[in-house]
């Protein structure tokens, strides 16, 4: 198993936690027990990392690769498709930077259309104001955030990342998710959304199922450590439930 964790670049840890929840069980076992995977094993293997690869919860893709129905063609020339959309959205980028370095180096002097038109800044701002617009953390983010410069911002993104990687080795070193180490945690991203606004444990919670729900939250979590996304979940129930604010 280490072998093939090794070749696929995952964990053994991932390995036995797709076995535990049926997701790639091994066509068989050594006389010691050790899981032997047989070549439609590694196939199905890349199925799963495609998928996840695109940001789809380890439940969506179980239930995609167990219909009858399921075309694992089909299946790839999909992939093959969004991919290449997103190859072609990071094409804009390289084609930004590229253009930015050019100037840079004594070259044309690029327009403003051309400067930003890889980014989109309202990607999510309409679904954000569906989703949370006429909530008191919707208004209290946006004041507390409008003046704040982008070294700010970017400091808070890496302090995000940093903070995501120690949940990870926390997950990969075994602790149970109700443990103290991980309820506290919990406890500390609670108190970094309150940076932005007044995060109750019942709103933390909440979060905290989306972060299982929405394909976009688990797959942040995930590409760290694979179910790290769902035992953050617990975590933070557990949290609650020490606060005595469980659901």
């Amino acid at each position: 198993m280490s072998e093939l964790a090794e070749l696929a670049g995952v964990t053994v840890r991932t390995l036995h936690h797709y076995d535990e929840i049926g997701l790639l069980r091994p066509s068989g076992r050594t006389p010691a027990g050790y899981r032997l995977y047989d070549h439609d094993d590694l196939l199905r293997l890349q199925q799963i990392m495609f998928w996840r690869e695109l940001g789809f919860t380890l439940a969506e893709i179980a239930s995609a690769l167990d219909d009858p129905d399921y075309d694992r063609a089909e299946a790839l020339r999909d992939q093959r498709a969004e991919l290449a959309r997103r190859h072609d959205d990071l094409g804009l980028v390289l084609k930004a930077v590229d253009q930015a370095l050019a100037e840079l180096e004594g070259g044309p002097q690029t327009n403003e259309e051309e400067m930003f038109v890889a980014f989109d800044h309202s990607q999510y701002e309409d679904e954000v104001k569906e989703r949370w617009g006429e909530t008191d953390a919707y208004r209290q983010s946006r004041e507390r955030t409008k003046n704040m410069t982008k070294a700010e911002f970017d400091r808070l993104a890496a302090e995000n990342e940093s903070f995501v990687r120690r949940l990870a080795e926390a997950f990969e070193a075994g602790a149970a998710a109700d443990g103290e180490s991980a309820m506290d945690l919990a406890e500390e991203a609670r108190q970094a959304i309150r940076q932005f606004y007044e995060c109750s444990h019942e709103m933390h919670v909440n979060l905290g199922e989306m972060y299982v729900t929405d394909p976009r939250f688990t797959a942040t979590y995930d590409t760290h450590a694979e179910g790290l996304a769902v035992w953050f979940r617990d975590a933070i129930r557990a949290n609650a439930d020490r606060a005595g604010a469980g659901q």
